[in-house]
């Protein structure tokens, strides 16, 4: 009877209320809410994103001038400033060659300059005829070779720990020492050229005045006769 009694509740309808359908209970659990169901809740404040222009933030190349000389390193200015620097080979790697940019005469000595490669450098080294050689800092990019009289390859390498580079080499043509007395010579006979032809032209308007003279007081004499 118990069961009887079970399975015959179970299968009786729920209550609906008189005129509503399936349908219409489902649409009062489904409202829309509309805007003003939301004023009791804080909604997030929408921020306005401000554009990024391409180049706000990039990375600019740093002001290194590998030819000028007692800069600061370009790695240090990376560090301080941000900027990027050319690509630099490590301290335990030989570096590369540098840039020989002239051998020339200056003032009372040859001087010799060049522009530092893109490597870890401790020091340069200059050769002058494969056999005087000399060694200079990592800073520097010029040196003064003193009087060099013969023709003569002038080369530049760079060093480290880990070893040499290839060197960069140029010939020197010394300069000619017998032009100034050439120039000298020349200017001398140039002078004396021009001494000697003012002095025939003075001679010349000389004799030429003595003669008019000569001629007047011959006339003269004539007449009076």
């Amino acid at each position: 009877m118990i069961v009887c009694l079970l399975l015959v509740r179970g299968s009786s309808p729920l209550p609906t209320t008189p005129g509503a359908s399936p349908m219409s209970t489902r649409g009062v659990l489904s409202k829309t809410l509309s805007p003003k169901d939301y004023e009791d809740y804080d909604l997030p404040t929408m921020v306005p994103i401000k554009p990024i222009h391409p180049d706000e933030g990039k990375p600019q190349r740093c002001d290194y001038d590998p030819c000028l000389e007692s800069q600061i390193p370009c790695a240090n200015l990376s560090i301080t400033t941000g900027c990027l620097c050319r690509g630099v080979t490590l301290h335990n790697v030989a570096p590369e060659a540098p840039d020989l940019k002239s051998v020339s005469w200056e003032g009372s000595e040859v001087v010799v300059r060049w522009c530092a490669p893109y490597s870890y450098v401790t020091a340069y080294i200059v050769t002058v005829g494969g056999e005087q050689s000399k060694k200079f800092g990592k800073g520097e990019r010029s040196s003064g070779l003193g009087d060099v009289e013969n023709v003569a390859e002038v080369c530049v390498s760079a060093v480290n720990d880990a070893g040499s580079s290839e060197e960069s080499c140029t010939m020197y043509q010394p300069r000619d020492s017998s032009l100034p007395l050439k120039a000298g010579l020349i200017g001398g006979a140039l002078g004396f050229l021009l001494l000697l032809l003012l002095a025939v032209l003075l001679w010349r308007h000389r004799r030429q005045r003595n003669q008019e003279a000569s001629i007047s007081m011959h006339n003269t004499a004539e007449m009076t006769q």
